[in-house]
């Protein structure tokens, strides 16, 4: 079982799926901890990931998929060492929690990955599965895969099922924050105020 940080840093794990919002919800909360003057480092694990599999000549996160889970899992240690390294008073890890592969969906944070980084909170970003298949849609920036709102409930199941599973094993907490008609600064909001009232 993996024990949390017995110190007063905070490392919360914010996930959910694409087109949630949880990068511009992450990005809100490090603006809004700063203006609190409390002292937090965004730690996105798919760059971290992506920036180890530079060294072997990985060129982006398409062709990081597409490499064998075994090296996948390296690499995902090799990440998560990394940010165990941040000694701030909180670090926010912004990561997925699956990984859609041609051999299923493989865990994003696996127990190995948990027993290194030690979060101690979770944090899950929710929206309801239409507006999520709209905003995937409105999302040029991205080669997102186009799913139906079916396919969208069902990720949002596995997500769930994950977030609740990673709790168990840490014994951390986890919230469930929801991100309807893109109210982003009520959803930085509440998670700033979990971060701060413990």
């Amino acid at each position: 079982m993996v024990e949390n940080n017995n110190n007063n840093n905070k490392r919360v794990i914010i996930v959910g799926i694409p087109g949630v919002g949880k990068t511009s919800i992450v990005s809100l909360v490090a603006e809004k901890l700063s203006h609190k003057e409390l002292k937090a480092t965004v730690a996105v694990f798919g760059t971290v990931m992506l920036e180890e599999a530079g060294k072997i000549g990985v060129r982006n996160r398409d062709e990081l998929r597409k490499l064998s889970l075994a090296k996948q899992r390296q690499l995902q240690e090799t990440a998560a060492k990394r940010i165990a390294k941040i000694k701030d008073g909180i670090v926010i890890i912004d990561t997925h929690l699956f990984i859609k592969t041609i051999d299923g969906y493989y865990p994003g944070l696996p127990l190995h990955v948990l027993d290194i980084i030690k979060p101690t909170h979770f944090v899950m970003v929710v929206a309801e599965a239409e507006e999520i298949a709209e905003r995937r849609k409105a999302d040029k920036s991205r080669d997102r895969d186009i799913v139906s709102t079916q396919d969208i409930h069902y990720e949002l199941d596995i997500l769930r099922v994950m977030v609740a599973s990673c709790s168990m094993l840490t014994g951390s907490p986890f919230v469930v924050i929801r991100n309807n008609d893109n109210k982003i600064e009520n959803a930085a909001l509440n998670i700033v105020k979990v971060l701060c009232d413990r």
